[in-house]
């Protein structure tokens, strides 16, 4: 007969309930007496059924610590109601998708605690129900290699279907099952980007990446194995994952397909990657969200089962031996995620912060937009699937105050770049979008990237190219997006456009709330938030608002669910033209205490520039790499001046600069371009 699985943590845990792990204790018990309130669906709904798995799993883990009868009545009774349906899943790929690996997962491991304690009839009856769902998941695995999930290496299928067939392979003794799940397991490792970001988006992070962590504790128990460090992914996901949070940590930035904005943590997760790494800022996180965010997290959140059924996990990874660490001791402001080509900034780590986070890269990212056409070229397989990526290389959210002010759409099913903050040729987005999966079949050359990056001193600074993304037929040349981040908060975007022909170029800004005119640019607000938005260059061009609408059903398991979300849509447009350029500063403030917008274009003789009235300076060529106006002349793709303020010192943020002179004293002569940070006045 098989070990019980992890059992030895069980052992140790039965001490500590009412000690070091008293939360942890009364959360699962919540959990418990919550499904005691219950009944299962005596027929299979054609809802999914995930949260079966979660029921069973938490029901028998609470009885093995316990011994309390209550508790195995109950999860003989979810049990019992999973056994019985002759499917698991029913709207999408019965038997063979999510619905079944969250089940096998669950229901394997509440076997492997309760088979001598269930009577003899219900032990045999679930045992050969695992035994035919995992023969039907490893079968479907083995056929459909090379497509679907089966070899989709990046994305939360693959995990969570493999964590389950594992979890199975282990308590029925079927190493062809379980083997299978570890090789899978250690490619996604090996090829999971080492900057610790995920493609899908936080919203998938958090629903998927636990499986992650599931199979791995399953390895370590039952093969010895440990594999925690194998690659660099799952080590550096928190960072990556505190650059997600909005201020506040309750809600989190948007990209990828996000059913909200409140359905990013898994405090589980947290707890096993401060215990294994030990990352006090994991802990932290953990600790702020359970303290002030679960409740929140739990009722608010569209991701379902959610955070309350990993109730379970929750307890079994908790180590009370990792000390918290406040992100704000440790966690520069600034940072850069080079393989989905991200930057993200804030004003600090409090709750009224300015924050940004700007992005371009390929389909999944590089990495995995790089191994998946060296796959298809060497076997034919079809392994990137990025259906949560969205058209969006060069769109940014941003947000103060507690709000936020420009969005992203969210989750959506037919994908446009319209949707994201873009600029339009002719009105078009990019080729092959309106689609689900708007990367599929794309050329290996249709690529955008990010480029001249700078992340340091409290500023950002960094140019999105996406020309490869749109029609051929429509001749774009050039659509790159500079951004910078200034360290007050301030944005500046300059937008280098060029087509064969002359070409209509709008530029797209979305909000919560409707924008409003104001002297020649736009007022956003949004509750305690306010930004100005000043249109610097051109003077020609034409300005709409309207509303965008965006559809989604977020999961093929239940047809009938429909999300409709209403963006409002500030729409700036000039041209015909071959070339155009467009820039725009954003400046936010309080809206309970506004206070007066301050961007103006600084006269260039080369280049183009914006001050702001605190004396912030940003100096940009991203094209011909001169600068000459303000004082400086620089051959640079960007000069951006900060004055001292708040007992901090001048600095002087350079992008590419081998010669910098300001005010007449030479700064920078070398050869070699520099990306950095000087003091200034030096």
């Amino acid at each position: 007969m098989q070990p019980l699985l992890i059992g030895d943590r069980l052992d140790r845990l039965r001490a500590a309930l009412t000690t070091t792990h008293a939360a942890q204790w009364r959360r699962l018990h919540e959990q418990c007496d919550w499904y005691r309130g219950q009944t299962p669906p005596a027929e299979h709904p054609l809802a999914s059924i995930t949260w079966l798995g979660p029921a069973a799993l938490n029901l028998a883990l609470a009885y093995r610590l316990t011994g309390q009868p209550g508790y195995l009545a109950e999860a003989r009774r979810w049990i019992w109601a999973a056994v019985s349906y002759p499917h698991w899943g029913k709207a999408k790929l019965p038997d063979h998708d999510l619905d079944a690996g969250w089940l096998l997962h669950g229901l394997s491991l509440a076997y492997s605690w309760l088979r001598d304690d269930l009577p003899g009839d219900e032990a045999d009856a679930l045992r050969a129900k695992l035994r035919l769902q995992g023969e039907r998941m490893y079968a479907f695995a083995v056929e459909t290699e090379g497509s679907w999930w089966s070899s989709s290496y990046w994305q939360n299928h693959n995990w969570i279907c493999h964590a389950g067939l594992a979890a199975a392979g282990y308590v029925l003794d079927e190493p062809a099952w379980s083997d299978r799940a570890r090789d899978n397991l250690g490619t996604v490792l090996d090829l999971m980007p080492a900057d610790g970001s995920d493609s899908e988006g936080v919203v998938y992070w958090r629903y998927g990446v636990p499986w992650l962590a599931v199979h791995l504790d399953l390895l370590q128990h039952a093969e010895g194995l440990d594999w925690w460090r194998r690659g660099d992914f799952l080590s550096r996901t928190v960072e990556w994952r505190l650059h997600q949070c909005a201020p506040g940590f309750e809600e989190n930035v948007d990209h990828g397909d996000c059913h909200d904005r409140r359905s990013g943590h898994s405090v589980a997760l947290y707890h096993k990657l401060a215990a294994v790494y030990r990352d006090g800022r994991a802990a932290w996180l953990a600790d702020r969200v359970a303290r002030r965010h679960f409740w929140r997290e739990a009722y608010a959140s569209g991701v379902k089962p959610g955070v309350m059924p990993e109730a379970g996990y929750e307890l079994l990874w908790y180590d009370p031996r990792v000390a918290p660490q406040d992100p704000a001791e440790s966690v520069p402001t600034t940072a850069y995620f080079p393989d989905l080509g991200q930057v993200t900034a804030r004003t600090g780590w409090d709750d009224t912060a300015s924050f940004v986070s700007f992005k371009s890269a390929p389909g999944g990212g590089h990495q995995a937009w790089e191994t998946s056409h060296s796959l298809r070229r060497e076997k034919g397989w079809d392994t990137l699937n990025a259906g949560h990526h969205h058209p969006d290389a060069g769109s940014f959210v941003f947000g103060s105050h507690g709000a936020f002010l420009a969005v992203d759409d969210g989750y959506c099913n037919r994908k446009r770049a319209a949707h994201h903050n873009l600029v339009l040729v002719d009105g078009q987005g990019w080729a092959g979008e309106d689609r689900y999966h708007v990367y599929k079949d794309l050329p290996y050359e249709r690529q955008p990237r990010l480029r001249d990056v700078l992340t340091a001193g409290g500023m950002v600074h960094a140019t999105s190219e996406s020309a490869a993304m749109f029609d051929p037929a429509l001749g774009v040349r050039r659509v790159d997006r500079t951004l910078v981040f200034t360290p007050s908060g301030r944005l500046v975007l300059l937008d280098d456009l060029a087509a064969d022909q002359p070409r209509e170029w709008t530029f797209l800004l979305h909000s919560d709330w409707p924008a409003e005119s104001v002297d020649g640019g736009f007022v956003l607000r949004s509750g305690p938030g306010q930004a100005w938005v000043r249109r610097l260059a051109p003077g020609d061009a034409r300005v709409a608002t309207g509303t965008t609408t965006v559809e989604a059903n977020p999961t093929a398991s239940t047809p009938s669910l429909r999300i409709v979300r209403e963006l409002h849509t500030a729409r700036v447009t000039v041209g015909p033209a071959r070339t155009a350029r467009l820039l725009t500063a954003i400046e936010p403030t309080s809206a309970l205490d506004p206070a007066p917008a301050t961007a103006e274009a600084v006269d260039c003789r080369s280049g183009v520039g914006v001050r702001f009235g605190t004396g912030e300076t940003v100096l940009l060529a991203a094209l011909d790499r001169h600068v000459d106006g303000a004082g400086v002349r620089a051959d640079a793709a960007a000069v951006i001046l900060v004055p001292a303020a708040d007992g901090r010192p001048g600095r002087l943020g350079l992008v590419g600069a081998t010669r910098v002179d300001v005010a007449g004293r030479t700064l920078v002569d070398d050869t070699e371009p520099m990306t950095g940070v000087l003091p200034w006045p030096a």
